[in-house]
């Protein structure tokens, strides 16, 4: 499960260090991919099957459908680590990210994101304002 907040850089080749924790639980590559709030969606191999296998089950009759299965296929990269635990990011994925120079990686359970710190600031900024709101149509605290 990959859970947390982490700040880092991208270097000036477009690499970004990735959690020691986080790269345990990926082997040898990760799949990124463009995602929702102009952040990255970064997956083991597996999940990304799971998630593809999903994408192919959408209706193809429906306009949305066919413009999200291509918004996050065609983004869609594997990158393996280099010896330092960095991933090379392509530019079209920083482009959709605004990845500059410091990024913020957070866990999402079977996934995680990259983020631009500026968008990250901006979307944890106005959750926060909302987050009872968000909190009460969906979760039972039960417990």
């Amino acid at each position: 499960m990959f859970m947390g907040e982490f700040s880092h850089s991208l270097d000036t080749k477009g690499r970004l260090i990735i959690p020691a924790k986080f790269r345990h639980q990926l082997g040898d590559s990760v799949v990124i991919t463009r995602w929702m709030e102009h952040a990255l969606r970064a997956m083991p191999k597996d999940v990304w099957d799971q998630l593809e296998a999903q994408l192919n089950r959408l209706p193809i009759g429906k306009k949305e459908a066919r413009a999200f299965k291509r918004f996050v296929m065609a983004g869609a990269t594997e990158a393996e680590f280099d010896k330092q635990g960095r991933i090379a990011i392509p530019a079209n994925l920083r482009e959709h990210a605004n990845l500059d120079k410091d990024a913020i990686v957070t866990g999402v359970g079977d996934a995680f994101e990259i983020w631009s710190a500026d968008n990250w600031q901006a979307y944890t900024s106005k959750t926060a304002e909302d987050f009872d709101d968000i909190a009460e149509g969906l979760v039972d605290f039960d417990f």
